[in-house]
């Protein structure tokens, strides 16, 4: 084998190896499609569950069911009627790790909806469309867990932008829900592991 050959083939390994620990998800939606760029070194556990659902198919049908202008979008877990879908386990909150990775709740990151509980996390992920600091660890009491990041919009976020500024009112007990619903058509993973 050639000395060009050997380092083309070696380039290119080393390229889809890069691809493959990062992968990136196109989420389509009524009103446009994002990109979000995962990172699996920062939170693993967090990006093969969220993987996980994509595989599945779980995300399509679903909606943005909390738009909060200035904050966040909010889906991943509620059909139009707002009823929840069924989900696995909720996972480890791994917002430490990623927090000191470098991945905080900023402008166009992606991190994982929970309840109260730190490890209640399953399928409903969110959009920061402003920096939330408050939203990241502060420390492992519950208080301070925080929300995990695990990943970064690349293309699309004008599309965020677009849904964050939809007009929400009150429905069936919850606030903050999009008038016209925000449906998430499909959701693919289109770089890296699939």
């Amino acid at each position: 084998m050639s000395k060009l050959k050997l380092l083309t083939t070696i380039l290119f390994s080393a390229a889809l190896l890069w691809s493959q620990s990062k992968p990136q998800v196109k989420i389509v939606t009524n009103y446009g499609s994002m990109i979000v760029e995962l990172e699996p070194t920062l939170a693993p556990k967090t990006v093969a569950n969220f993987l996980r659902y994509v595989q599945e198919g779980h995300f399509v049908g679903t909606i943005f069911h909390r738009v909060v202008e200035g904050f966040v979008i909010q889906g991943g877990g509620h059909l139009e009627d707002l009823t929840e879908k069924p989900t696995h386990d909720p996972i480890i909150n791994e917002s430490g790790q990623s927090f000191k990775g470098g991945l905080k709740n900023i402008r166009g990151t992606i991190a994982m909806a929970r309840d109260a509980s730190p490890d209640s996390a399953n399928s409903q992920f969110y959009i920061n469309t402003a920096d939330n600091t408050r939203l990241d660890y502060k420390d492992s009491s519950d208080e301070g867990i925080g929300y995990c990041a695990f990943g970064r919009v690349v293309g699309g976020m004008e599309i965020v932008d677009r849904i964050s500024k939809v007009r929400v009112e009150w429905r069936r007990g919850m606030q903050n829900v999009p008038e016209y619903p925000v449906r998430i058509r499909q959701v693919e993973v289109v770089l890296g592991s699939k």
